[in-house]
C-alpha cells in the first residue's frame, strides 16, 4: 500500500500518563500509547507495466498483478474497510475500478475508457469521482456505490477531480471546456459552477469545505505560466507570484485551520492560513500530491525525482521517506491517516 516497515513512517506515539495526549485508545501501564496507520496509494513500475500499490506504513502490497497498467489515486479509510480507487487497463482501455480490501470491482464495462481519480465513503455510500469516455469525448462523471451520474451534458470534454462531501452537499472540482480552453468548475449536488471564465486554461484539482465556506485549489494560466490558485466561494486567490510553473494540488481542514499544499517550481510549500511554510528545499523536482492532518501531525505523498527515476515519497512533518528503492518510476498520490 515488500519493504521493512521505516521508524519515519511506523508512528508510535508514547507518552507518560501525565504529559498531554492525543490519542484515542490508550493502554495505561505508566504511559499513553497509540498506534497510527498510514496509508498511501499510489503505483509503481516493473520495468514493463505499472502496478497500482499501497503501502501501509511503508510495507508495499500489489493491487494488481502487472498483466495491464494500473493506477491508484484515491484512498479512504471506513472502519475496517479500506478503499482504494483508480483505474486498470484491459489492454485497450481503461476501466475505472475500486478496490475494497484489495477486492477488485469494475465501475466501467471497459468500451471506453474510464478513470477514477478520487474517491470517499460517508454514511455508508461509497462517492467516486473522475471521468468517462462516451466514444467522442471525456465526460466527468460521479459514481454512488456504483451508480454513474454524468456531471456535463454539454458537448466539450471535462473531467472530475476531487470529492468533498459535507452534511447532506456533495461537492465536486474539476474542469470543463468551453470550446476554447479548459474552465475550473466546481459542482454543488450535481450543480456546475465555472470558477473562471475560459479566457485562460485553469483546473480545479481539490475541495475542502470549512465551515460555510467552499474552497478549492488547482491553477489558471497568466500567458505561458501555471499560476497557483485558491478559490474560495468563487473568489480568486493566487498563492504563486508566476516566476515558475505552480499549482495547489491538495486541501485539508483540521479543526478551525485550512492546509494548502502548493508546487512551486521545484519547492513544496504548505500554505496553513495564509502562512507559507516550505517542505523541500528545491535541490530535486519534487510533486506533492495529497495532505492528510492527523491531530497536530502533517503527513503528505508524492514523488521526488532522483536521477532519472521518480521515487514515492512520504513526508511526515516535513520529514522524508522513500516507499520505494528508486530502482523502477513509482508515485504516491494520495494518504489516509487513521489512529486508535
Amino acid at each position: 500500500m515488500k519493504t521493512i516497515l521505516k521508524p519515519s513512517v511506523l508512528l508510535l506515539l508514547i507518552m507518560v500518563i501525565f504529559a498531554c495526549s492525543k490519542n484515542n485508545d490508550a493502554e495505561i501501564i505508566d504511559k499513553v500509547e497509540s498506534e497510527t496507520a498510514v496509508y498511501a496509494v499510489g503505483y509503481e513500475s516493473d520495468g514493463d507495466k505499472n502496478i497500482a500499490k499501497i503501502w501501509k506504513n511503508g510495507s508495499a502490497t500489489a493491487l494488481t498483478n502487472g498483466d495491464n497498467d494500473a493506477y491508484a489515486l484515491g484512498v479512504y479509510v471506513s472502519g475496517n474497510d479500506v478503499y482504494v480507487g483508480g483505474f486498470e487497463s484491459n489492454g485497450t482501455n481503461n476501466v475505472a475500478t475500486i478496490w475494497k480490501n484489495g477486492v477488485k470491482t469494475e465501475l466501467s464495462n471497459g468500451e471506453t475508457n474510464a478513470q477514477i481519480f478520487a474517491l470517499q465513503v460517508s454514511s455508508n455510500n461509497v462517492y467516486a469521482v473522475g471521468r468517462e469516455s462516451d466514444g467522442t469525448k471525456n465526460i466527468a462523471t460521479l459514481w454512488k456505490n456504483g451508480v454513474k451520474t454524468l456531471l456535463s451534458d454539454g458537448p466539450y470534454k471535462s473531467i472530475a477531480n476531487s470529492i468533498h462531501i459535507s452534511g447532506s452537499n456533495v461537492y465536486v472540482a474539476g474542469v470543463v471546456h468551453n470550446g476554447t480552453n479548459y474552465m475550473a468548475t466546481v459542482w454543488k449536488n450535481g450543480a456546475a459552477t465555472p470558477l473562471t471564465d475560459g479566457t485562460n486554461i485553469a483546473s480545479a484539482s481539490a475541495i475542502s469545505v470549512l465551515g460555510n465556506d467552499v474552497y478549492v485549489g488547482g491553477y489558471e494560466f497568466q500567458g505561458k505560466i501555471k499560476v497557483a490558485t485558491l478559490w474560495k466561494n468563487g473568489e480568486k486567490i493566487k498563492l504563486s507570484d508566476g516566476s515558475s510553473q505552480a499549482n495547489v494540488s491538495s486541501i485539508c481542514v483540521s479543526g478551525n485551520n485550512l492546509h494548502v499544499v502548493v508546487n512551486d517550481g521545484f519547492v513544496v510549500k504548505l500554505w496553513k492560513n495564509g502562512v507559507f511554510t516550505p517542505i523541500t528545499d528545491g535541490k530535486s523536482f519534487v510533486s506533492a500530491q495529497s495532505l492528510f492532518i492527523s491531530d497536530n501531525d502533517t503527513y503528505l505523498t508524492g514523488y521526488e525525482r532522483l536521477g532519472k527515476k521518480d521515487v514515492a515519497m512520504l513526508w511526515v512533518n516535513g520529514v522524508r521517506s522513500p516507499l520505494t528503492d528508486g530502482n523502477y518510476k513509482a508515485h504516491a498520490n494520495n494518504v489516509f491517516v487513521t489512529k486508535k
